[in-house]
Parts: C-alpha cells; structure tokens; sequence
C-alpha cells in the first residue's frame, strides 16, 4: 500500500521519519489490509507518534471496511487472550469453539452457567444452596439460591492478608496502598461501630462520599453488619439529596465534611442541614478543616469500633444489601435495590468481560452513587485485585499521571473523560503499557476518541460495556476473544439473553432492547415503585413466548456480531455517565422566567460520542426569546439543584411541543427536527 509521503509529513511526522516509514511499507510484503495493521500496530505506531498519523494509517488501511460501513478492528487478541484469559479457559473447560457458542452455552443452559461463574468466583456460603435458580413463581420473581445463606462481604475479603487492597492517592502524588488486612480491620472497625450504635441488620444506612478508602471500608461495612447501604452521589444538590433521604428514611448517614477539587473546598456536611432528625457520621477531607456539629452526630475517629474482629451477619440471598437511584421516565427516582446476589453479576463480569485477574489493578473514577462505584469494589476485591483510587480530577493531567504511577492494568471511564484528554493530549509522554484492557460506560462512544485511547497504551482494547443500576452490570459488552472495533460493542454479555425489536414487536437489526429474563443480577423488585409496572406491564410475549422485560436502549446490530449503540427511545438520558430523566430536567427548568413550556432531549453529535442536551422551550406570550441569557439561567438552575456535571449544549424556540394524542411529548420528532 503506498502512502503519499506528504500526507504523514501533513499529520506531523517529520520528514526522515515520514521516509522511512514509506521505504518500510514498500518493502514489507502484507497480503490483507488486516495483516498490515496488525503490523503497524506491532511494529511502528507508537503512543509517541502523532495520533494523526495513526489515524491516517487506520483510515488508509481499513478505507474499504470503513466505506462500506462494516467493523474495522483496530486490536485483534494474542496469544495471552486466546489462551490464558478466563473465556478461553471457559471455552477450553467446555469444548466450544468460540465466543459464539459460549454464549450459547450460556443462555440454554442458566443453572450450569450461574453455578460454573459462582464457583470461579470463589464465593463463599454459610450454607450452601440447595437449588441455584427456583422459578416457581415465574421469571419475573426467580428465587435465586434457595437455601442458601451468605454476607458477600466475606467473598470479597477471604483469605488475603498483605496483598494490596487498594492504591490511592490523596492530597499529593504519593501512591498510598492499603493491605487486604488493613482493610479487613477498617470494615470491621465500621461493622462493629453500628452495631455498637444500635443499628440492627435489615435496617439502611446512607453513604455520600467521594470514591476513597474510608468509603470502601463503610460500604462494605454496613452489608458486613448485615444492613442496607443507601448510596447518594456526592455531587447531587442538597434538593436532590433529601429525595432520596426521604424514600429510604436510614438511621444514620456517612458523609464527608468536604470536597476538594482544584484547590476549592466544595461543602457536603453542610447540605444536611435541614436534616436534624438525621444523625451523622463526619469523615474530614483535612485534620486542618474544623466544622461545628450537631447535637447527634459525631467523629469518623469517635464512631469506630475498637473491636476489629470482622464477623459477617449472614444474610439471606434475596436479602437487600444496597439502594441505589436511578432515573426512569417520571421525575423522581427509582430506589432500585441490590441483594446479596447482585455483585455475583457485576464481579462476573468482571471476570469474563474485562478479563481481571488475581493481582490486576482496576481503576474507574466513579462514586458509590453510581452502580459503576459498588461494581468496582466487588469486580476487583472478588476477583483477588487491586481497587486504584485518586481525588484527582478524572479529566486532568494529574490523574493520568496517577494511572501511570499506580500501574493500572484495567481502566474503565466514561467517552466524555476520553475526549477531555486528547483534547488535551493529557497522556503525552506517559507510559500506560501496563493497561491490558479498557473499558467505557455510560454514554455512546466517539469511535475517533476510542481510537487514540487504544493507541495510547500500545493498542489495548476498549470493553464498551452497557447495562444499568437494575442489571448489576452489562447485558452488552465486549470481549477479549474477538477483535476490538472502535466505539462498538462486540458481544452479548455470558448468561443475558435479550432481543432487538421494533416499534410493531418484530424481529429487527435496529430496535429496542427487551430482556429475556432470568438473570443472575436483574432486579426483581424496586422500593418506590411497582415492578411489574415499570418493566413488564403490556409487552408482548417474544417470538417464542418468551416473558419480556422492557429497558429502553437502542441498539443497532451490525456483521460480524458487532453492535453500535443509539441511546435511549425512552423520556430517560445518559449525560456525562449519568442516567437522567428528561422530566426530571423539565420540572425544574420551568421555573426560568418567561418560559411556559420545556421538553429536554439527549442528541449525539454528527461524529458519535457522548449526548448533549438540548432543551426546547415554548416561551410565554410577549417575552422575549434570548437564547444566551436563558442558557445562563437554566444552567445555573441545573447546577444548583440537580446536578453541576450537567452541561446544557443549546435551548431552541418552538412555538409548540409536538406531542400524542395522549398528550405526551414526542422527543423522537424533536430530535430530528434538531
């Protein structure tokens, strides 16, 4: 293949380089444009090379893939991957061939599935289930375990003593480390200190930190004192923190006084404070920091146990263990609630999707807020590995650096945080060549941004990875068996079976996503709303009969087994990693002045990647429309009382909402007409 010289002079190769690079080319006999990238990728395409050139090599190489619209795999597996990850060994155990038809395997064969992941995850029981999966009372309400008794805790911290726990980083650039003993203690420490408050198993118990080391050990803590966790993000307003303070009604809440981030003190005690009846425990962010109390609450150092022995309440399978929130298509929020079974999943996938090994150092900045917080801590410590935890800001130089430092093998992250750093060039000149695998959730993916993460570390693959607070984990995903395309899923995920369907419940490559239940992992009941209602009611059976369960996802699928995704054909939106409802965003914009009407949508850009959102308004009779002023104000209403990592990308005039017949807005046509 002959590159014009010239054109990798254009992208930034000096001039001797841009030569040899060409003589190379000439004189290397390549007989598929695959075998040829798989070259350059080996071979000359560096982290140190400008990313433009390897875009113009992976634009030149793979032309007729990418013209005719079919996956272009920029990461094909090695010898590693086909032979030592947890897949292959999977595949190998059973006598299949391939992804394929492990993922068959999987789906017609549910008991064998969830037994053979139960045991490569070492988890531990009291008692030992006497059935994996009871369906006696329908698919919907699937038993799971029956019989059997646990606290998962003890499977995340069996056995390991001066292992390293977690890596962090806090205050300076020093990479700290916690021993799974030392950790063991600390959880303990908080167990023991509820019960010593009196807190008995069952009842909940909030959290509303940032990702650190104390949270971990408070998280696991309350499920290993046998009671529920409430997780509130740490960047939701005061407002929307006493929404889900009053759905769940805990005894106590772990909170931290506050937040640093760029060299500003951001308050979190201080949004309780409308909250008396609501005791706390303070953790301070700095000694040097010194806050006024209320009357019940007391000291992170006062509230710990002296008694660091660590005894797990056992707990039934079905068992709550964790509230989590989640936006539906109504304004307030799903409690959507975890039982002792749900990080069998999210550790599963863990396991064989993201291919973590015991020793392996898993990185996602994330908050215990967001399922992806919870997920971390049981995909690593359940899989014998290392947490990696930083107070740097995720979109800054600082973080990268910390990556670096802390040898992180597994990087999980959001497309925005992606495209903050090459526009950046927040990697340059650092070493990443630990990194065997990344990972992407929450928003669509740019596939050019996905492409310099990969070139960034040697050409690693992205696990673009899918899924929800009420599946535990994905339901798509990737794998390491199968080359990795840029921005598209490659795979469903082991054990989930689920369909594309259209608008008429037919059989479609680009639809909506329905589940096929059961799965290890699925919610099957939600605190604030009815069930049934809200996945099941009025769906039709599947082609075969099948029970369905509604999620609201667009997927395309494309050859070869690859996937794109399309965001959601439901009132709900991802923003920033965030799952958000369009009512939620409506009900408080309405109060910007002069406006009677508001209709909120999520609109990819013309290069794929990450939502914006967009807001239409319907303005009152004789006021003016001002579209910079208005974004002003809806942007500081967002900040104050929903969420400051929302950022609104435009507010549009209409002189009508289009809406049904049944009065509901038809956010499709307003996308297209955007």
């Amino acid at each position: 293949m002959e590159i014009p010289t010239a054109a990798l002079i254009d992208c930034g190769l000096p001039a001797e380089a841009a030569n040899q690079l060409v003589d190379l080319l000439r004189q290397t006999p390549i007989r598929s444009d695959e075998e040829l990238w798989r070259f350059l990728i080996a071979e000359v395409l560096t982290p140190e090379i400008p990313f433009s050139v390897h875009q113009l090599l992976y634009q030149r190489v793979l032309q007729e893939r990418l013209a005719n619209g079919k996956p272009a795999p920029a990461w094909f597996p090695g010898e590693r991957e086909l032979k030592d990850s947890h897949l292959a060994t999977w595949a190998s155990d059973l006598n299949l061939d391939d992804f394929d038809s492990l993922y068959h395997w999987s789906i017609t064969n549910r008991d064998s599935f969830t037994t053979k992941l139960i045991d490569s995850l070492k988890i531990q029981f009291r008692e030992p289930p006497q059935q994996i999966m009871d369906l006696n009372a329908g698919v919907e309400q699937v038993e799971w375990l029956r019989g059997a008794t646990l606290n998962i805790v003890e499977s995340c911290l069996r056995e390991k003593s001066e292992e390293t726990a977690i890596l962090f980083q806090r205050g300076t650039d020093e990479v700290q480390r916690i021993s799974y003993r030392e950790l063991r203690v600390l959880t303990a420490r908080v167990a023991n200190g509820l019960t010593e408050a009196g807190i008995k198993p069952g009842e909940r118990v909030a959290v509303m930190m940032p990702m650190t080391p104390e949270s971990v050990a408070i998280f696991l803590g309350i499920i290993a004192a046998g009671c529920v966790v409430v997780t509130i993000a740490d960047s939701f307003s005061a407002e929307e923190m006493q929404v889900r303070l009053k759905i769940t009604a805990p005894r106590l809440i772990f909170i931290q006084d506050v937040i640093t981030r760029n060299g500003r003190h951001l308050p979190l005690f201080e949004k309780l404070a409308s909250l008396d009846d609501l005791p706390a425990v303070v953790i301070p962010e700095s000694e040097s920091l010194a806050i006024s109390l209320r009357k019940d609450d007391q000291r992170w150092s006062e509230f710990l146990s002296d008694n660091s022995e660590l005894s797990c309440v056992p707990r039934l399978p079905h068992d709550e263990s964790t509230i989590l929130f989640s936006s539906g298509t109504t304004g307030s929020p799903k409690g959507i609630s975890w039982d002792q079974t749900t990080p069998i999943k999210s550790a599963g996938d863990g396991y064989l999707h993201h291919d973590i090994h015991v020793g392996d150092i898993v990185c996602w900045p994330t908050n215990l807020g967001w399922m992806m917080g919870p997920w971390l801590v049981y995909a690593s410590l359940i899989n014998d590995a290392t947490i990696a935890l930083s107070d740097a800001v995720p979109t800054s130089r600082r973080f990268c650096e910390f990556v670096q430092n802390a040898g992180v093998t597994m990087l999980g992250l959001v497309p925005s945080i992606v495209s903050a750093w090459r526009s950046q060039d927040a990697t340059a000149g650092l070493d990443w060549s630990h990194i065997k695998v990344f990972s992407s959730t929450g928003e669509c993916s740019n596939p050019e941004d996905m492409l310099w993460l990969m070139s960034r570390a040697g050409y690693r693959p992205v696990i673009e990875y899918c899924g929800g607070t009420e599946t535990g984990g994905g339901y798509i995903t990737g794998t390491v068996l199968k080359p990795g395309v840029p921005g598209l899923f490659s795979c469903p995920a082991l054990g989930f079976e689920w369909l594309l369907l259209s608008e008429s419940g037919e059989d479609t490559t680009n639809g909506e996503v329905f589940f096929v239940p059961p799965v290890i992992g699925l919610s099957t009941r939600l605190i604030n709303r009815d069930h049934h209602a809200v996945y099941f009611a009025d769906i039709t059976p599947g082609p075969d009969g099948q029970v369905l369960r509604r999620h609201g996802d667009q997927i395309e699928a494309l050859s070869g087994g690859y996937f794109r995704a399309h965001g959601r054909v439901d009132d709900a939106m991802n923003l920033g990693g965030i799952k958000v409802s369009s009512v939620q965003i409506e009900e408080l914009l309405t109060q910007a002045g002069g406006v009677r009407e508001v209709a909120a949508i999520a609109v990819a850009p013309p290069g794929g990647g990450p939502s914006q959102l967009v807001i239409f308004v319907v303005m009152q009779k004789g006021v003016p429309f001002v579209a910079t002023e208005l974004q002003q104000q809806m942007q500081q209403i967002i900040r104050s009382q929903l969420n400051p990592l929302f950022k609104i990308h435009a507010v549009r005039e209409i002189e009508q909402l289009p809406r049904t017949a049944s009065n509901k807005v038809m956010r499709r046509t307003l996308r297209d007409l955007y």
